[in-house]
């Protein structure tokens, strides 16, 4: 099992990059949240590693944190959920959000992967249930449903789940959900 690479970066192919390590081009497939975090090209990277073995190919994983890919270990596990779709979640959300929306058993933040119905966000939940987010500091307090309700209208607006969720830390308690929305939406638009 290869674990860690460390080397030059060549190339960035999305969703590929080309990592040099003594003469060898190792391609490596990561999710979209790595990607955008990985230095210029010729510069030095470190990446956690995953080895999928399978009939025709064998194809690496990588990750610039070991918590990326415990998540992804964690998603591949689950019955119908492969590498590539388990790449989609991390791409469309931080290991963070997953977490919270596995805590929370929120079915509505998984489905806006791509690839991710209602059926397989719930087979996910289901399965994950306990599972993933203990090792990490995970808010399990329940929103209150006002906070439900104002969450769910940003994300049906575009907003990503973690601006959705800044904006809502930032509301006064008790707020009601027009007035909730409302400034949320003036403060996303700072």
């Amino acid at each position: 099992m290869i674990g860690r690479i460390t080397g030059t970066l060549l190339e960035k192919t999305p969703p590929t990059v080309c990592v040099d390590v003594g003469g060898v081009g190792y391609e490596i497939d990561v999710p979209m949240s790595t990607l955008y975090d990985l230095p210029e090209n010729g510069a030095r990277v470190s990446l956690y590693t995953h080895l999928a073995v399978r009939e025709d190919a064998h194809v690496l994983f990588g990750f610039l944190t070991a918590q990326e890919r415990s998540a992804f270990r964690s998603l591949i596990k689950v019955t119908g959920i492969g590498a590539r779709t388990a790449l989609a979640v991390l791409s469309g959300m931080s290991v963070q959000d997953l977490a919270s929306a596995i805590t929370r058993q929120e079915t509505g933040l998984l489905t806006r992967v791509p690839g991710i119905g209602k059926k397989t966000a719930e087979r996910l939940l289901l399965e994950l249930r306990g599972k993933m987010g203990a090792d990490l500091d995970v808010d399990t307090a329940r929103p209150s449903s006002g906070h439900d309700d104002i969450l769910n209208a940003l994300l049906s607006l575009g907003y990503s789940s973690s601006e959705s969720q800044k904006a809502l830390k930032a509301l006064p308690e008790g707020v009601e959900v027009a007035e909730g929305i409302r400034q949320a939406l003036k403060s996303l638009s700072r």
